[in-house]
């Protein structure tokens, strides 16, 4: 397992980043670093599934293991989802974190990524992008 720390300062209170990573539209607009199309099904309480997808009906299925609103989340991802079918996968403790801190300058927001070695590259490559994208939502939508 790989262990991958983001992180960005974000001139914005910690309820409007966290309203942006998780409102349907905001959602919608920053993981177009991961995928053009990308969106989620569920509800973010502790224990439920939520499904990942992208406009193919294709993604991956997670428990979310932890919320506290406005402060922390974390996801353990189960398997992938193959044309609306879910195909569980041995990823063992494969989790996406996102902890928001407040602090004089607004929100420091940290993504924390335990992924099996084959997806590094990727979200080397995606995950700043995307958390660019959030900053600027947050800094810049009412």
């Amino acid at each position: 397992m790989e262990l991958l720390t983001y992180e960005i300062e974000i001139n914005a209170e910690p309820e409007k980043v966290w309203s942006v990573l998780w409102g349907d539209i905001t959602y919608r607009q920053w993981t177009t670093a991961f995928t053009e199309g990308s969106f989620y099904e569920g509800t973010l309480e502790e224990n439920n599934i939520i499904k990942f997808f992208d406009p193919k009906q294709n993604g991956m299925y997670s428990r979310v293991e932890k919320v506290i609103p406005n402060q922390e989340i974390k996801f353990l991802h189960l398997g992938e989802i193959y044309e609306g079918i879910e195909v569980p996968q041995d990823w063992g403790d494969a989790t996406e974190s996102y902890f928001l801190e407040e602090n004089d300058e607004g929100t420091l927001l940290k993504a924390v990524i335990k992924t099996p070695a084959e997806f590094k590259d990727f979200f080397e490559e995606k995950f700043p992008k995307a958390l660019g994208i959030i900053k600027h939502l947050s800094e810049n939508q009412l």
